[in-house]
């Protein structure tokens, strides 16, 4: 067993509507004696589509150790039921840019004669259902704009004062941006600019926003604690292939090099020869080099 994304039922909010096991396109859940049972690790693919489903928020998906998730015996089970529920769970895979476990399952399908539908047309959604979207940076408004003017008899104490400074402006143009639930197929990765960072980078460098993320579609991962690496490799070749340029943040420590590595094998694997900028942050903050590859 591996350490994976995978969900988990409150069974003292869950009230057994069965919603949630319609809405599992792998069929990983069930209503047994009234309340909704998870009938295989396996079965499980991490990616939450039954959490928007639950009228009681009895779902989350959770990091732990658990079962690997096996598209080959959930293929061989949603097989079973017809071509329109087949054509649903390759939608569901695609929707979340699953690519490898899309050629799982037509691997499967090709060895065993089962006919493969019409492809959809493609839906851009991740992250539980949330429809992958470009975002419009932010803009800060100054806090005093929004307030209502002190009487002139009254000295604003300094903590107001601290308050009336504008906060800082988000650059962040797009989500989801973790790497395992953006699709790198959605509109605001085609022809873009994309920083692909490390997840401590944004914690380490002050100016992350402003000197990194600006005009950049983001993607984070971390690859030490982050598992799947070749679905990793699937995503960031496709990240590579509509890129229009490609900037990579990682951070001085050693663990922070196999992002890198990543990288440079998805391009490999893409066959573009796409320069990567790479920018290195110190653990005290700041840029200690940067080097194209």
């Amino acid at each position: 067993m591996a350490l994976r994304e995978i969900i988990e039922i409150d069974e003292t909010k869950c009230d057994g509507c069965g919603l949630c096991a319609t809405g599992c396109p792998e069929g990983a859940l069930r209503i047994i004696d009234g309340k909704a049972r998870m009938v295989g690790e396996s079965l499980c693919d991490g990616l939450g589509a039954c959490v928007g489903t639950c009228p009681r928020d009895a779902i989350l998906v959770i990091k732990r150790e658990a079962e690997a998730y096996d598209e080959a015996r959930v293929i061989e089970g949603i097989a079973k039921m017809g071509g329109a529920v087949i054509a649903a769970h390759l939608e569901h895979l695609e929707q979340h840019g699953q690519d490898l476990y899309v050629r799982e399952a037509m691997a499967w399908m090709e060895a065993h004669g089962v006919a493969v539908p019409a492809k959809p047309a493609p839906k851009y959604e991740a992250c539980s259902g949330t429809i992958s979207r470009r975002l419009a940076p932010t803009r800060a408004e100054p806090i005093v704009a929004r307030l209502a003017s002190p009487s002139p008899a009254k000295i604003p104490s300094p903590g107001a004062q601290a308050l009336a400074s504008p906060p800082d402006a988000s650059a962040l143009s797009s989500w989801p941006v973790q790497l395992h639930l953006l699709n790198p197929r959605s509109p605001q990765f085609a022809e873009a600019d994309i920083l692909i960072a490390a997840d401590c980078t944004a914690y380490a460098f002050g100016s992350f926003h402003s000197e990194l993320l600006a005009g950049r579609s983001l993607a984070i991962a971390c690859p030490k604690l982050d598992q799947g690496r070749d679905i990793y490799l699937d995503k960031l070749a496709s990240l590579i292939a509509g890129a229009k340029s490609l900037q990579l943040a990682i951070m001085e420590v050693p663990c922070c090099s196999g992002l890198l590595g990543l990288v440079l094998e998805a391009r490999k694997r893409n066959g573009r020869d796409l320069k990567i900028a790479v920018k290195v942050i110190g653990i005290e903050g700041g840029i200690l080099r940067e080097e194209e590859r």
